[in-house]
């Protein structure tokens, strides 16, 4: 095990434990390197810190509310269950705390134009929304297949001002916008910064997009200690690159409880992978015997993604945190189960954290669980019509 602080800072080489690193085009070296310094200046300027936190409160909404589903909680049998609510935030997910971030740390930077990648549409709505609000020039990268499936989310970037380009190789879905992302700014990293939206890529990405989601963690273990006089038995969050997750066990995890990071059956990468190399991190991967990566599938596009971020690898290798798997079918009755309990239609990724804790009911009796609701479902409603029918 490795003697680093629990989700504390990489080392130099942005490695946690056996993972991390840049493994990147010596092209992208001297880009990776100059936007960790950047992040380190400005993460130490406290003027930076207080611009962001004015737009997250001013703008974003934050602090985010936490919600006791009394219902549900008694539908699962006596469970104390608890609701981060990242869904009410501006542009509806936990995306608009990270794309804020970079979006600064860009015009900070000198670079007017970001690029980005986007699997539901949520990080690519965000980083559209922040374009818009700072001036900046916008280009995101989706999968075709994740087009079709997220119209809405698709009209909504281009509404807000940003150019929308399909991702037609491979399965067509995130793992291609990362590739054809990654492209375009190799092509143009001269005026140009790439506001990846998870805990995954190159050193510094997986740590500053951590660092960025902080607040979200901060914020949840502030409000349990007040609600319950003690931090929560479990932390539960979606993980498909897994930024929410990063995010929220960032708050509790020097603390007693348990950390449950939940993966699509189909994208397993934690329980059905191996370590290797992509999108210039190592970390576990979905990958065949030769080598090479293997698709993922999952009903949410969000979390179609073969591979996790590097510190989710580390956590897992390390024994601080367990990451089961769902399957659809799971993700389907929980998405109703919200729905029909709360008055709350979640987004499909944080159903799979809803699907887990119903599947573990019998388990979790007399205990208090903590689930990061990282997205609302209206961008999801028109595809459950289609699955669930009349």
């Amino acid at each position: 095990m490795s003697d680093q602080p629990v989700m504390g800072e990489p080392t130099p080489g942005g490695r946690f434990g056996d993972f991390g690193g840049m493994f990147v085009p010596e092209t992208l070296v001297p880009a990776c390197l100059e936007l960790d310094r950047a992040f380190r200046d400005a993460w130490a300027d406290g003027g930076f810190r207080a611009e962001l936190d004015a737009l997250l409160g001013d703008y974003a909404g934050r602090p985010s509310p936490l919600t006791r589903c009394q219902r549900l909680g008694d539908e699962l049998g006596g469970v104390t269950l608890l609701l981060k609510r990242e869904d009410l935030n501006h542009t509806g997910s936990h995306k608009i705390n990270n794309v804020l971030g970079q979006a600064l740390l860009a015009k900070r930077m000198g670079k007017d134009r970001l690029v980005a990648e986007t699997g539901a549409g949520q990080h690519g709505v965000a980083t559209a929304t922040a374009a818009a609000l700072l001036g900046q020039r916008c280009t995101v990268y989706m999968g075709e297949v994740d087009m079709a499936r997220q119209e809405l989310n698709v009209f909504r970037m281009r509404l807000l001002g940003a150019e929308v380009k399909p991702a037609a190789s491979g399965s067509r879905t995130l793992k291609d916008a990362v590739n054809e992302a990654m492209r375009d700014w190799v092509a143009t990293v001269e005026d140009t910064h790439y506001c990846l939206g998870s805990v995954m890529g190159p050193h510094p990405y997986p740590w500053m997009v951590r660092e960025f989601h902080r607040v979200l963690g901060i914020e949840a273990r502030e409000q349990c200690v007040a609600l319950l006089g003690d931090v929560p038995d479990v932390v539960v969050a979606c993980v498909g690159g897994g930024s929410n997750a990063a995010g929220i066990f960032s708050g509790f995890a020097d603390d007693r409880s348990e950390l449950v990071g939940v993966e699509p059956a189909g994208g397993a990468a934690i329980g059905g992978g191996i370590p290797g190399i992509v999108h210039g991190m190592q970390s576990f991967l979905k990958q065949d015997e030769f080598g090479q990566v293997e698709e993922a599938q999952s009903i949410s596009a969000g979390l179609d993604y073969p591979g996790v971020g590097p510190e989710h690898a580390h956590l897992a290798a390390s024994g601080r945190a367990i990451y089961p798997s769902v399957t659809d079918a799971e993700v389907i009755d929980a998405f109703q189960l919200l729905s029909r309990t709360e008055g709350i239609i979640p987004a499909l990724e944080p159903a799979h954290a809803l699907a887990w804790v119903s599947r573990e009911r019998a388990s979790l009796v007399g205990r208090s669980v903590l689930v990061s609701l990282s997205g609302r479902g209206d961008k999801d409603v028109a595809q459950m019509m289609e699955v669930l029918g009349p």
